[in-house]
């Protein structure tokens, strides 16, 4: 953990390690007003990750994927599908390095050329993950397998390629929920990419 003049950390409590790590940290915060907080709080660590949106400029279609995620359906979400741009944990390797390989195991589209977008926190509050976004060209040439991510992980997913102004009307109906995709959605729309 990096030192910092404005915090002083106090004690961590590991209050869970199995599928990933949860803590518990007491630390003083040096407030602005130049006195000093105790403060405690629980940090989630699952690893950093990469995301990407594949598209295809003269189709003018993005390819996505639908999977179960057990957290959205415990919060209310009907079948717990979501509809999402292709993800992955780096798993020690690069983002770019990771992204290619995950969108060659979920979507069944091998890669070559990725282009990094941006990096976002996506729930500082509690995780610390970061996400690295990219965007990718594809076309018929580039499908080498049919996708449906890998067994051994439990991932049972269906690729689907939709137009972009499909995808972007699926928000305004709440059919795409996924925050990674609807800012990789946004990012294509305004950056032209399928124009």
């Amino acid at each position: 953990m990096t030192e910092h003049p404005r915090v002083r950390i106090e004690k961590v409590e590991v209050l869970s390690d199995d599928w990933y790590v949860l803590k518990k940290t007491t630390f003083d915060y040096l407030r602005a007003d130049g006195t000093w907080q105790r403060q405690s709080r629980e940090t989630y660590d699952r690893g950093d990750g990469a995301v990407v949106l594949l598209y295809n400029r003269h189709k003018k279609t993005v390819v996505l994927i639908r999977q179960f995620r057990f957290p959205a359906f415990v919060n209310g979400l009907a079948d717990g599908l979501l509809i999402e741009a292709c993800a992955g944990l780096l798993d020690r390797d690069d983002p770019e390095t990771c992204i290619k390989r995950e969108a060659e195991e979920e979507t069944g589209y091998r890669v070559e050329h990725v282009r990094k977008v941006f990096e976002v926190y996506m729930s500082p509050g509690s995780v610390t993950e970061k996400l690295y976004f990219f965007v990718a060209e594809y076309d018929a040439q580039s499908r080498v397998a049919s996708g449906g991510g890998d067994i051994s992980e439990a991932e049972d997913i269906e690729v689907l390629e939709l137009g972009l102004d499909e995808a972007l009307q699926r928000i305004d109906r709440g059919e795409i929920v996924d925050a990674k995709t609807i800012m990789l959605l946004q990012y294509a729309k305004l950056h032209r990419l399928v124009d």
